[in-house]
Order: C-alpha cells, then structure tokens, then sequence
C-alpha cells in the first residue's frame, strides 16, 4: 500500500501568534518545504459526528486575500460535495453565494483603492 503523508510546521512569536508556517508533502510536486500564510484543515470525527478544525494565518496575511482564501475553500468544497454526493442543488448553491461573495470583494477592494 502507498503512503503519503503531509507536514506543517508554525513558527510562533512571543505571543504565541503564528509567524511563518511551512508545509510539505511526499505528493507535492514541487519539492521542499514551501511558505503558506494561511492552512485550514477539517477532519471528520466519525466516533463524534461531528468536524473538528485548524485555521492558521500569520500576522501578514493580507484581509483581502484571507477573504479570498475562504471563498476559494468554499467553492472547492462545492465541488467536493458534488463528487462525492452528487447533490447539485447543494452545490449550486454553495457555488451562488461564492459567486456573490466574489462580486463583494471585487467590489469592496475597488473601494479601497
């Protein structure tokens, strides 16, 4: 049987605020260990029934991209929930309000500029 395994590592400040995560992967196909600003990993806790999860940002991800982050993770979960369910209702409507999310982002960074 293969096996694959996935790492991070956060280097924390004073504060205990993530500064630097790293992340590496036997799969990745490019090689070492590479710098992230933000991870969110879910795990399903099938003795619970429930989701147990890890979001990290370091101090300098940007508000816009952490914005985009999540509705990029929201859109891929659309599509996970499609293959894996076959609920297109669901998932069209997890896809509709990425979509009018993006279009409130796109909307809110011209504003800022």
């Amino acid at each position: 049987m293969k096996k694959s395994d996935i790492h991070f590592s956060v280097e924390l400040d004073n504060q205990n605020i993530p500064d630097k995560i790293f992340w590496e992967a036997t799969d990745n196909p490019n090689e070492g260990i590479n710098d992230t600003r933000a991870i969110a990993i879910a795990v399903w806790d099938h003795y619970h029934k429930g989701t147990l999860k890890i979001d990290l940002w370091t101090k300098d991800m940007e508000v816009f991209d952490m914005k985009r982050f999540y509705i990029e993770i929201m859109s891929g979960i659309a599509d996970t929930l499609l293959t894996a369910t076959s609920d297109k209702k669901m998932a069209d409507a997890i896809e509709g309000l990425c979509q009018n999310l993006s279009k409130n982002l796109d909307e809110e960074m011209k504003a800022a500029q």
